[in-house]
């Protein structure tokens, strides 16, 4: 076989390697799990709803900088599923379907497409950007944050909290100033993390 022709055969079986290890099944499970034990974390309920003010944020956006958009969906997605059957781990030790008809329905849907978007963005960060990382990686969870958390979270309020957008959007307001913290300090735990393991999200987005 020519040289050629063995690369262009290389380049052919390339797109298999992207397939989930059993190292990512792993870290699923793992940062499903860090989800779960970041509800356990009692809430601070806010406003007239009840919404509660939790650290399952931060691990949501943790999963996303650090495993990428698909791992990242998978992981916390499986955490809102598992919660959905009735294991106790939303915060306060809630579960089951009716999670969906409380204010905080909202929230919990956003969580994987949160994940999934702050992944994505992620992944664009480290394969392309060495200066400032830092801070792109923050405006990255934070995009997620206010576009598809916030976004939906005010949507769960309305519908099944009976309350109008203004109102809505003000009660949702309480929640930004935690949410910047928990971002910075994801993005400072999610650095520690790739430089200690270079290619735990790079090697998706090669």
């Amino acid at each position: 076989m020519s040289q050629t022709a063995s690369a262009t055969a290389t380049r052919t079986v390339t797109p298999a390697r992207r397939r989930w290890t059993a190292t990512d099944i792993g870290l699923i499970a793992v940062f499903a799990a860090l989800v779960a034990a970041s509800s356990i974390v009692p809430g601070i309920p806010v406003g007239t709803l009840g919404v509660p003010i939790t650290l399952v944020t931060l691990t949501v956006m943790l999963s996303g900088l650090v495993l990428g958009a698909g791992r990242g969906f998978a992981a916390v997605g499986l955490y809102v599923l598992l919660g959905l059957a009735g294991l106790p781990i939303f915060s306060g030790g809630r579960s089951g379907l009716g999670i969906l008809a409380t204010p905080s329905a909202g929230y919990i849907v956003a969580f994987p497409l949160a994940a999934a978007a702050t992944g994505y963005l992620a992944g664009v960060v480290i394969r392309r950007t060495v200066k400032h990382r830092g801070l792109w990686l923050f405006a990255a969870a934070m995009v997620s944050s206010i576009v598809i958390i916030h976004g939906l979270g005010v949507l769960g309020m309305m519908l099944n909290g009976k309350l109008d957008f203004g109102k809505a959007f003000l009660a949702d307001l309480a929640f930004y100033p935690g949410d910047i913290l928990k971002n910075v300090l994801a993005v400072v735990i999610a650095l520690a993390i790739h430089k200690a393991f270079p290619d735990v999200l790079v090697r998706r987005v090669k």
